[in-house]
């Protein structure tokens, strides 16, 4: 049933042998992946469900697929200039390809540099770097698409009465989620959302204990709060672990982005009514398939690019190497069943 929340068009990658295709400049291009290629996942932390999921049951099934050579590493906490010297380490290593979920979108761009220099392909993943750092981005859907989500589903828990809300976000730096938070704002400023006032946003750096003390001082500081949203996996898982025991289980309503796993003890014991997010292993999986494309020549990053992600179908490269997945799917407690990861 995971299958059900790919929003690509599906198909096949080429199985014939590797051969060349002419692109708009006249040059030829390989038509398939190079077999062989070295492909390092650096997620913000390992030991993330979110994580495992998109790099072990998605970007390892694709680099299997294309016969490359799978590893995933990172630190065990998400903190701007943890990656960097993960990133050195794979370089040294003649890593062909590292694909990164960039924990500050500055802090590792020197180290992404001098591996590209020394001839490995960057694509980054859930968290973008600045667009000159690596040579793709797979988002995960956009910025205004996840945004409007969040808001609407905090609007339809709250109520028509509205109230007062909070988010709960992963590190102050994270690049994805401060675009999501921006584009609340600018949601929460429609006049259909003037009912939503944004209190606080508050910070547990994805780190289970901190997200769930923070929502704890939430509750304390804003004795009114009726809604919270946590744009992230660990941080949603937390949040609903202390609402689901509290006094405030049913009067405070969360949603935010988490996994099925995560979060279905707390969608069928009512803590929440819903939440979001897309296929974490569809976009390892993505980045996979574009790292390997990017490694074997068949594309560069540039706009208005094409190539074929396995099962996934084909995509287009967009504007600043951008390649999305597709829009968020929402859970409840009528379909969390049916997904398991």
């Amino acid at each position: 049933m995971s299958a059900a929340l790919s929003l690509a068009v599906s198909g096949c990658a080429s199985q014939e042998p590797a051969a060349t295709q002419p692109t708009a400049g006249g040059s030829a291009a390989p038509a398939t992946i190079k077999e062989g290629l070295k492909i390092a996942f650096l997620p913000k932390q390992v030991n993330n469900p979110y994580f495992d999921a998109s790099d072990n049951k998605g970007g390892k099934v694709a680099v299997e697929e294309f016969k490359g050579v799978y590893s995933q590493t990172g630190p065990s906490e998400a903190s701007p200039s943890a990656q960097v010297s993960y990133i050195n380490t794979l370089s040294q290593q003649g890593t062909d390809v590292i694909v990164v979920s960039a924990n500050d979108k500055d802090a590792i761009c020197g180290a992404l540099q001098e591996a590209r220099t020394a001839g490995a392909k960057v694509v980054t993943y859930d968290s973008d770097t600045n667009p000159s750092c690596r040579d793709a981005f797979i988002n995960q859907a956009s910025a205004e698409g996840i945004a409007a989500s969040q808001i609407k589903l905090i609007s339809e828990a709250v109520g028509a009465d509205g109230g007062e809300i909070a988010i709960l976000s992963a590190t102050a730096n994270a690049t994805n989620q401060n675009a999501w938070i921006e584009m609340m704002k600018t949601e929460l400023a429609k006049p259909e959302n003037s009912k939503l006032k944004l209190v606080d946003t508050v910070y547990g750096d994805d780190d289970d204990q901190k997200s769930f003390q923070e929502t704890q001082g939430l509750l304390a500081k804003h004795p009114n709060l009726k809604g919270i949203i946590s744009p992230t996996t660990v941080g949603v898982a937390a949040a609903a672990r202390y609402l689901s025991t509290s006094e405030y289980k049913g009067k405070v309503q969360l949603t935010g982005l988490g996994t099925p796993n995560q979060m279905r003890e707390y969608v069928k014991n009512d803590t929440v009514k819903s939440f979001a997010l897309w296929n974490p292993s569809d976009l390892g999986y993505l980045a996979a398939y574009t790292g390997g494309a990017l490694a074997s020549g068949m594309i560069t990053g540039k706009e208005g690019e094409k190539f074929t992600a396995g099962k996934l179908g084909e995509y287009t490269i967009g504007k600043d190497g951008t390649v999305l997945l597709g829009d968020p799917f929402v859970f409840t407690k009528d379909n969390i069943d049916d997904f398991d990861f």
